[in-house]
Protein backbone atom coordinates (compact mmCIF):
# COMPACT_ATOMS: atom_id res chain seq x y z
CA UNK A 1 0.00 0.00 0.00
CA UNK A 2 1.25 3.59 -0.78
CA UNK A 3 1.16 6.62 1.23
CA UNK A 4 1.68 10.20 0.83
CA UNK A 5 1.60 13.37 3.43
CA UNK A 6 1.56 16.69 3.32
CA UNK A 7 3.06 18.82 6.46
CA UNK A 8 2.32 22.73 7.17
CA UNK A 9 3.58 24.77 9.71
CA UNK A 10 6.42 24.57 12.40
CA UNK A 11 9.48 22.42 12.35
CA UNK A 12 7.88 20.65 14.90
CA UNK A 13 4.86 19.40 12.75
CA UNK A 14 7.50 18.30 10.46
CA UNK A 15 9.12 15.94 13.18
CA UNK A 16 6.32 14.28 13.79
CA UNK A 17 5.34 13.83 9.81
CA UNK A 18 8.52 12.34 9.63
CA UNK A 19 7.69 9.89 12.84
CA UNK A 20 4.42 8.71 11.33
CA UNK A 21 5.90 8.21 7.93
CA UNK A 22 8.73 5.92 9.23
CA UNK A 23 5.64 4.14 11.14
CA UNK A 24 3.83 3.53 7.90
CA UNK A 25 7.43 2.41 6.43
CA UNK A 26 8.23 -0.20 9.20
CA UNK A 27 4.69 -1.80 8.23
CA UNK A 28 5.79 -2.06 4.72
CA UNK A 29 4.30 0.83 3.15
CA UNK A 30 5.68 2.95 0.06
CA UNK A 31 5.78 6.39 -0.53
CA UNK A 32 3.33 7.11 -3.27
CA UNK A 33 5.15 8.79 -6.20
CA UNK A 34 2.27 10.77 -7.26
CA UNK A 35 0.17 11.84 -3.96
CA UNK A 36 -3.12 11.58 -6.38
CA UNK A 37 -2.78 8.24 -6.63
CA UNK A 38 -2.19 7.14 -2.78
CA UNK A 39 -4.35 4.72 -0.67
CA UNK A 40 -3.85 6.90 2.02
CA UNK A 41 -3.53 10.68 2.33
CA UNK A 42 -2.34 13.03 5.26
CA UNK A 43 -2.67 16.26 5.74
CA UNK A 44 -0.19 17.30 9.18
CA UNK A 45 -2.12 21.00 9.90
CA UNK A 46 -1.39 24.11 11.24
CA UNK A 47 -3.20 26.31 13.26
CA UNK A 48 -1.11 29.56 14.24
CA UNK A 49 -2.71 31.50 11.25
CA UNK A 50 -5.68 31.42 9.53
CA UNK A 51 -3.67 31.38 6.19
CA UNK A 52 -2.38 27.69 6.81
CA UNK A 53 -5.82 26.79 7.90
CA UNK A 54 -7.36 28.26 4.70
CA UNK A 55 -4.47 26.24 2.85
CA UNK A 56 -5.50 23.14 4.10
CA UNK A 57 -9.01 24.02 3.64
CA UNK A 58 -8.33 23.84 -0.29
CA UNK A 59 -5.98 20.50 0.05
CA UNK A 60 -8.96 18.96 1.23
CA UNK A 61 -11.37 20.09 -1.03
CA UNK A 62 -9.16 19.17 -3.75
CA UNK A 63 -9.19 15.35 -2.74
CA UNK A 64 -12.24 15.49 -2.21
CA UNK A 65 -12.56 15.91 -5.64
CA UNK A 66 -10.25 13.15 -6.71
CA UNK A 67 -12.59 11.01 -4.22
CA UNK A 68 -15.49 10.90 -6.61
CA UNK A 69 -13.24 8.80 -8.99
CA UNK A 70 -10.72 7.08 -6.94
CA UNK A 71 -11.59 5.27 -3.48
CA UNK A 72 -8.73 6.45 -1.41
CA UNK A 73 -8.48 7.30 2.70
CA UNK A 74 -8.12 11.46 3.54
CA UNK A 75 -6.28 11.56 7.30
CA UNK A 76 -6.17 15.24 8.83
CA UNK A 77 -3.78 14.97 11.81
CA UNK A 78 -2.21 17.84 14.06
CA UNK A 79 -3.37 21.53 15.51
CA UNK A 80 -5.92 22.46 13.20
CA UNK A 81 -7.65 18.65 13.47
CA UNK A 82 -7.22 19.11 17.39
CA UNK A 83 -8.88 22.85 17.36
CA UNK A 84 -12.17 21.34 15.38
CA UNK A 85 -11.28 18.38 16.30
CA UNK A 86 -15.32 17.98 16.97
CA UNK A 87 -16.77 19.71 14.30
CA UNK A 88 -14.17 18.48 12.15
CA UNK A 89 -15.74 15.71 9.52
CA UNK A 90 -19.00 17.59 9.72
CA UNK A 91 -17.39 20.41 8.03
CA UNK A 92 -15.03 18.24 5.65
CA UNK A 93 -17.35 15.12 5.44
CA UNK A 94 -14.31 13.97 2.75
CA UNK A 95 -12.01 13.41 5.93
CA UNK A 96 -12.14 9.54 6.89
CA UNK A 97 -10.09 9.80 9.92
CA UNK A 98 -9.13 12.97 12.60
CA UNK A 99 -6.26 12.36 14.68
CA UNK A 100 -5.83 15.16 17.23
CA UNK A 101 -2.47 16.16 18.96
CA UNK A 102 -3.02 13.56 22.32
CA UNK A 103 -4.23 10.52 20.01
CA UNK A 104 -1.21 9.76 18.69
CA UNK A 105 -2.13 6.04 19.44
CA UNK A 106 -4.58 5.97 17.26
CA UNK A 107 -2.49 5.39 14.37
CA UNK A 108 -1.87 1.78 14.12
CA UNK A 109 -5.05 0.97 14.63
CA UNK A 110 -6.00 3.54 11.73
CA UNK A 111 -3.55 1.53 9.19
CA UNK A 112 -4.18 -1.79 10.15
CA UNK A 113 -7.75 -0.82 9.44
CA UNK A 114 -6.77 0.46 5.41
CA UNK A 115 -4.33 -2.32 5.16
CA UNK A 116 -7.99 -4.94 6.24
CA UNK A 117 -10.38 -2.63 4.18
CA UNK A 118 -12.19 -2.78 7.55
CA UNK A 119 -13.82 -0.15 9.72
CA UNK A 120 -11.93 1.84 12.28
CA UNK A 121 -14.36 3.77 15.01
CA UNK A 122 -12.94 5.42 18.18
CA UNK A 123 -14.23 8.24 20.38
CA UNK A 124 -12.40 11.13 20.75
CA UNK A 125 -9.93 11.27 23.56
CA UNK A 126 -9.62 15.00 25.06
CA UNK A 127 -7.07 16.37 25.78
CA UNK A 128 -7.48 17.18 29.70
CA UNK A 129 -7.63 13.31 29.85
CA UNK A 130 -4.58 12.13 27.58
CA UNK A 131 -1.34 13.52 27.33
CA UNK A 132 1.18 14.28 24.51
CA UNK A 133 2.82 11.07 23.10
CA UNK A 134 6.69 11.57 21.64
CA UNK A 135 7.84 8.91 18.86
CA UNK A 136 11.14 7.26 19.55
CA UNK A 137 12.37 8.59 16.06
CA UNK A 138 11.63 11.64 14.01
CA UNK A 139 13.55 11.18 10.69
CA UNK A 140 13.58 10.95 7.10
CA UNK A 141 15.50 8.49 5.26
CA UNK A 142 18.79 9.70 3.36
CA UNK A 143 18.79 13.06 5.46
CA UNK A 144 22.03 14.49 7.16
CA UNK A 145 19.76 16.49 9.64
CA UNK A 146 16.99 15.91 11.89
CA UNK A 147 14.57 16.88 14.11
CA UNK A 148 14.87 15.82 17.88
CA UNK A 149 11.89 16.88 19.48
CA UNK A 150 12.90 17.20 23.29
CA UNK A 151 9.28 19.30 24.57
CA UNK A 152 5.73 20.16 23.62
CA UNK A 153 3.35 23.02 24.64
CA UNK A 154 3.57 25.75 26.06
CA UNK A 155 2.52 27.48 29.25
CA UNK A 156 3.10 31.62 28.19
CA UNK A 157 -0.47 32.37 26.71
CA UNK A 158 1.36 34.98 24.79
CA UNK A 159 -2.36 37.05 24.03
CA UNK A 160 -1.78 36.43 19.64
CA UNK A 161 -0.80 32.70 20.10
CA UNK A 162 -3.26 29.93 19.68
CA UNK A 163 -0.22 27.21 20.65
CA UNK A 164 -1.03 26.08 24.19
CA UNK A 165 -5.14 25.59 23.55
CA UNK A 166 -4.07 23.09 20.45
CA UNK A 167 -0.54 21.87 22.07
CA UNK A 168 -1.61 21.71 25.38
CA UNK A 169 0.70 22.68 28.37
CA UNK A 170 4.27 22.25 28.69
CA UNK A 171 5.74 18.69 28.93
CA UNK A 172 8.95 17.45 28.56
CA UNK A 173 10.19 14.00 26.76
CA UNK A 174 12.48 11.43 29.07
CA UNK A 175 15.98 12.39 28.88
CA UNK A 176 17.05 8.93 28.31
CA UNK A 177 14.63 8.63 25.24
CA UNK A 178 16.68 11.54 23.65
CA UNK A 179 19.87 10.16 24.28
CA UNK A 180 18.43 6.82 22.76
CA UNK A 181 17.30 8.76 19.22
CA UNK A 182 20.87 10.50 19.36
CA UNK A 183 22.14 6.80 19.14
CA UNK A 184 19.99 5.86 16.15
CA UNK A 185 20.28 9.02 14.42
CA UNK A 186 23.93 8.06 14.32
CA UNK A 187 23.68 4.87 13.08
CA UNK A 188 21.75 6.65 10.58
CA UNK A 189 24.56 9.00 9.17
CA UNK A 190 23.09 11.64 10.40
CA UNK A 191 25.33 14.98 11.23
CA UNK A 192 23.48 17.46 12.36
CA UNK A 193 20.11 17.75 14.71
CA UNK A 194 17.76 20.60 15.84
CA UNK A 195 16.11 20.26 19.25
CA UNK A 196 12.70 21.49 18.49
CA UNK A 197 10.03 22.46 21.98
CA UNK A 198 7.40 25.56 21.33
CA UNK A 199 9.71 26.57 24.26
CA UNK A 200 12.36 24.80 24.43
CA UNK A 201 14.84 26.39 27.23
CA UNK A 202 11.83 25.78 29.47
CA UNK A 203 12.80 21.80 29.13
CA UNK A 204 12.40 20.50 32.57
CA UNK A 205 12.43 16.47 33.58
CA UNK A 206 12.28 14.43 36.47
CA UNK A 207 13.99 11.09 36.60
CA UNK A 208 12.92 7.88 38.66
CA UNK A 209 15.77 9.13 41.55
CA UNK A 210 14.28 12.24 41.56
CA UNK A 211 16.90 14.15 39.93
CA UNK A 212 15.71 17.31 37.95
CA UNK A 213 17.48 17.74 34.28
CA UNK A 214 16.77 21.34 32.72
CA UNK A 215 18.14 22.19 29.47
CA UNK A 216 21.31 23.55 30.01
CA UNK A 217 21.91 20.56 31.71
CA UNK A 218 20.60 18.42 28.86
CA UNK A 219 22.65 20.18 25.93
CA UNK A 220 25.79 19.23 27.96
CA UNK A 221 24.56 15.33 28.09
CA UNK A 222 23.76 15.77 24.29
CA UNK A 223 26.88 16.87 23.84
CA UNK A 224 28.90 14.47 25.47
CA UNK A 225 26.79 11.94 23.69
CA UNK A 226 27.51 12.36 19.95
CA UNK A 227 31.33 13.42 21.05
CA UNK A 228 31.36 9.56 22.32
CA UNK A 229 29.74 8.50 18.67
CA UNK A 230 31.76 11.21 16.76
CA UNK A 231 29.07 10.88 14.00
CA UNK A 232 26.57 13.92 14.55
CA UNK A 233 28.97 17.39 15.04
CA UNK A 234 26.06 20.13 14.89
CA UNK A 235 23.46 20.66 17.46
CA UNK A 236 20.98 23.65 17.03
CA UNK A 237 17.54 24.47 19.15
CA UNK A 238 14.46 26.08 18.90
CA UNK A 239 12.03 27.73 19.95
CA UNK A 240 13.51 29.64 22.46
CA UNK A 241 11.77 32.39 24.76
CA UNK A 242 14.19 35.42 25.97
CA UNK A 243 12.74 35.48 29.13
CA UNK A 244 13.83 31.53 29.81
CA UNK A 245 16.93 31.86 27.87
CA UNK A 246 19.48 31.28 31.28
CA UNK A 247 23.27 32.52 32.10
CA UNK A 248 23.86 28.88 32.99
CA UNK A 249 22.19 27.80 28.68
CA UNK A 250 24.20 31.04 27.74
CA UNK A 251 27.51 29.28 29.34
CA UNK A 252 26.58 25.71 27.93
CA UNK A 253 26.49 27.07 24.66
CA UNK A 254 30.19 28.77 25.07
CA UNK A 255 31.24 25.58 26.19
CA UNK A 256 30.31 23.35 24.11
CA UNK A 257 31.80 22.97 20.45
CA UNK A 258 29.02 20.64 19.09
CA UNK A 259 26.57 23.57 19.59
CA UNK A 260 25.61 26.16 16.96
CA UNK A 261 26.73 29.76 17.27
CA UNK A 262 22.90 30.72 16.27
CA UNK A 263 20.54 31.87 18.71
CA UNK A 264 16.73 31.90 17.55
CA UNK A 265 15.94 34.88 20.09
CA UNK A 266 11.96 35.50 18.78
CA UNK A 267 11.16 39.53 20.18
CA UNK A 268 8.15 39.76 18.34
CA UNK A 269 8.08 43.75 19.08
CA UNK A 270 10.03 46.31 20.27
CA UNK A 271 7.64 48.12 21.94
CA UNK A 272 7.23 48.02 25.73
CA UNK A 273 3.87 48.82 25.48
CA UNK A 274 3.07 46.27 22.92
CA UNK A 275 4.89 43.82 24.13
CA UNK A 276 3.14 43.68 27.49
CA UNK A 277 0.13 43.67 25.60
CA UNK A 278 1.02 40.60 24.34
CA UNK A 279 2.25 39.04 27.64
CA UNK A 280 5.78 38.55 26.91
CA UNK A 281 6.84 38.83 30.26
CA UNK A 282 9.98 40.89 29.46
CA UNK A 283 10.93 44.42 28.31
CA UNK A 284 13.19 46.24 25.49
CA UNK A 285 15.90 46.78 27.68
CA UNK A 286 15.81 43.51 29.24
CA UNK A 287 15.77 41.54 25.74
CA UNK A 288 19.22 44.36 24.94
CA UNK A 289 20.77 43.28 27.88
CA UNK A 290 20.09 39.74 27.08
CA UNK A 291 21.68 39.98 23.55
CA UNK A 292 24.35 41.98 25.10
CA UNK A 293 24.83 38.37 27.66
CA UNK A 294 24.76 36.42 24.63
CA UNK A 295 26.87 38.23 22.33
CA UNK A 296 29.89 38.68 25.14
CA UNK A 297 30.15 34.97 26.19
CA UNK A 298 29.42 33.62 22.79
CA UNK A 299 32.07 34.67 20.18
CA UNK A 300 30.83 34.91 16.96
CA UNK A 301 27.24 34.44 17.60
CA UNK A 302 24.46 34.59 15.30
CA UNK A 303 20.79 36.34 16.27
CA UNK A 304 17.65 35.55 14.61
CA UNK A 305 14.53 36.36 15.67
CA UNK A 306 10.45 36.53 15.06
CA UNK A 307 8.70 40.02 14.43
CA UNK A 308 5.39 40.43 14.62
CA UNK A 309 3.80 43.82 13.11
CA UNK A 310 0.20 45.04 13.34
CA UNK A 311 -0.44 43.90 16.93
CA UNK A 312 -4.45 45.16 18.14
CA UNK A 313 -3.51 49.02 19.24
CA UNK A 314 0.02 49.49 17.54
CA UNK A 315 0.79 53.14 16.78
CA UNK A 316 3.03 54.62 14.06
CA UNK A 317 5.13 55.19 17.14
CA UNK A 318 5.15 51.31 17.93
CA UNK A 319 6.46 50.89 14.36
CA UNK A 320 9.19 53.08 14.98
CA UNK A 321 10.28 51.45 18.32
CA UNK A 322 10.41 47.86 16.54
CA UNK A 323 12.67 49.40 13.80
CA UNK A 324 15.27 50.95 16.06
CA UNK A 325 15.28 47.69 17.96
CA UNK A 326 16.40 46.13 14.54
CA UNK A 327 19.03 48.39 13.76
CA UNK A 328 20.37 48.30 17.55
CA UNK A 329 20.21 44.69 17.61
CA UNK A 330 21.45 43.93 13.77
CA UNK A 331 19.58 40.62 13.76
CA UNK A 332 21.27 38.52 11.31
CA UNK A 333 17.67 37.12 10.23
CA UNK A 334 14.47 37.31 10.47
CA UNK A 335 10.78 35.51 10.60
CA UNK A 336 8.85 38.41 9.80
CA UNK A 337 4.80 38.71 9.85
CA UNK A 338 1.60 40.47 10.53
CA UNK A 339 -0.70 39.56 13.30
CA UNK A 340 -3.42 37.27 12.21
CA UNK A 341 -6.90 37.08 14.51
CA UNK A 342 -7.13 33.65 16.17
CA UNK A 343 -10.50 32.93 17.94
CA UNK A 344 -10.04 31.90 21.52
CA UNK A 345 -6.88 33.75 22.00
CA UNK A 346 -7.33 36.75 24.64
CA UNK A 347 -6.22 39.49 21.91
CA UNK A 348 -8.74 38.50 19.22
CA UNK A 349 -11.33 41.06 21.29
CA UNK A 350 -9.00 44.05 21.72
CA UNK A 351 -9.89 46.71 20.25
CA UNK A 352 -7.71 49.08 17.94
CA UNK A 353 -6.95 46.41 15.20
CA UNK A 354 -5.18 47.89 12.67
CA UNK A 355 -6.44 47.49 9.22
CA UNK A 356 -4.68 45.50 7.23
CA UNK A 357 -3.46 47.83 4.32
CA UNK A 358 -1.68 49.67 7.02
CA UNK A 359 -0.03 46.17 8.81
CA UNK A 360 1.13 45.58 5.20
CA UNK A 361 2.40 48.65 4.67
CA UNK A 362 4.14 48.13 8.42
CA UNK A 363 5.41 45.12 7.46
CA UNK A 364 7.14 45.76 4.25
CA UNK A 365 8.96 48.75 6.06
CA UNK A 366 9.79 46.31 8.63
CA UNK A 367 10.94 43.55 6.42
CA UNK A 368 13.21 46.13 3.93
CA UNK A 369 15.16 47.22 6.58
CA UNK A 370 15.86 43.73 8.16
CA UNK A 371 16.74 42.77 4.60
CA UNK A 372 19.28 45.47 4.45
CA UNK A 373 20.99 44.75 7.90
CA UNK A 374 20.80 41.02 7.17
CA UNK A 375 22.68 42.00 3.56
CA UNK A 376 25.17 44.26 5.28
CA UNK A 377 26.04 41.45 7.56
CA UNK A 378 26.31 38.53 5.08
CA UNK A 379 28.76 41.09 3.10
CA UNK A 380 31.13 41.15 5.95
CA UNK A 381 31.75 37.57 6.06
CA UNK A 382 32.90 37.34 2.60
CA UNK A 383 36.53 36.36 2.20
CA UNK A 384 36.45 34.50 5.43
CA UNK A 385 36.71 31.08 5.96
CA UNK A 386 33.60 28.56 7.11
CA UNK A 387 32.68 25.28 7.81
CA UNK A 388 29.84 23.54 5.93
CA UNK A 389 27.81 20.76 6.19
CA UNK A 390 27.84 19.49 1.87
CA UNK A 391 23.83 17.80 1.86
CA UNK A 392 22.97 18.08 -1.48
CA UNK A 393 24.12 18.47 -5.48
CA UNK A 394 22.94 22.36 -6.04
CA UNK A 395 19.54 22.77 -7.31
CA UNK A 396 20.56 25.07 -10.33
CA UNK A 397 23.80 23.69 -11.51
CA UNK A 398 24.25 20.01 -11.22
CA UNK A 399 27.84 20.05 -10.99
CA UNK A 400 27.95 21.82 -7.85
CA UNK A 401 27.41 20.99 -4.48
CA UNK A 402 25.33 22.98 -1.84
CA UNK A 403 25.20 22.97 1.85
CA UNK A 404 25.13 25.23 4.72
CA UNK A 405 27.22 26.87 7.72
CA UNK A 406 27.39 26.68 11.02
CA UNK A 407 25.65 29.97 11.28
CA UNK A 408 23.19 28.47 8.81
CA UNK A 409 23.94 30.43 6.02
CA UNK A 410 23.38 28.92 2.54
CA UNK A 411 26.42 27.96 0.56
CA UNK A 412 27.11 26.82 -3.40
CA UNK A 413 30.76 25.54 -4.01
CA UNK A 414 31.98 27.00 -7.21
CA UNK A 415 33.35 24.13 -9.85
CA UNK A 416 32.63 20.72 -10.19
CA UNK A 417 32.21 19.47 -6.83
CA UNK A 418 32.48 15.78 -5.98
CA UNK A 419 29.05 13.98 -4.94
CA UNK A 420 31.16 11.84 -2.48
CA UNK A 421 31.56 14.53 -0.43
CA UNK A 422 27.79 14.90 0.36
CA UNK A 423 27.07 14.87 4.17
CA UNK A 424 30.91 15.75 5.29
CA UNK A 425 32.41 19.16 6.33
CA UNK A 426 34.35 20.73 4.76
CA UNK A 427 36.15 24.03 5.08
CA UNK A 428 35.39 26.71 1.93
CA UNK A 429 36.17 30.10 1.84
CA UNK A 430 33.24 32.56 0.76
CA UNK A 431 34.31 34.62 -2.37
CA UNK A 432 31.49 36.00 -2.78
CA UNK A 433 27.39 36.57 -2.48
CA UNK A 434 24.26 36.35 -4.48
CA UNK A 435 21.32 36.90 -3.16
CA UNK A 436 21.20 35.21 0.26
CA UNK A 437 23.56 32.36 -0.52
CA UNK A 438 27.34 32.51 -0.82
CA UNK A 439 29.53 31.07 -3.54
CA UNK A 440 32.61 29.27 -2.08
CA UNK A 441 35.48 27.54 -2.56
CA UNK A 442 36.85 24.63 -0.95
CA UNK A 443 39.96 25.01 0.85
CA UNK A 444 40.17 21.73 2.54
CA UNK A 445 38.03 18.76 1.37
CA UNK A 446 37.29 17.44 5.09
CA UNK A 447 37.52 18.53 8.62
CA UNK A 448 35.69 15.61 10.53
CA UNK A 449 36.29 16.15 14.70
Amino acid sequence: MTFAIESYGCQMNQAEASSVSALLLSRGWERAEDPALADLVMLNTCSVRITAETRVAGRIAHYAALKRNRDFKLLVMGCMAERLHGEFRAKFPAVDFVVGMFERSLFEGIFASVESGGDFVSEFVSGETASYRFSDLSYEEGAFQAYVPVMNGCDNFCTYCIVPYVRGREVSRDARSILGELDALADRGVREITLLGQNVNSYRWTGEDGETVGFPRLVSMIARKIAERGVIRWVRFMSSHPKDLSDELIDAIAREPAMCRLVHLPVQHGSNRILSAMNRRYTRESYLDLVSRVRARIPGVSLSTDILVGFPGETEQDVLDTLSLIEEVGFDSAYMYHYNPREGTAAFSLPGRVPDEVKKERLDRVIKLQHRVSAERMRSRVGTDALVLLESVSRNDKDELFGHTELGEMVVLSGKGDPALIGSFVTVRLTGLRGRTFRAKMTRPGDEP
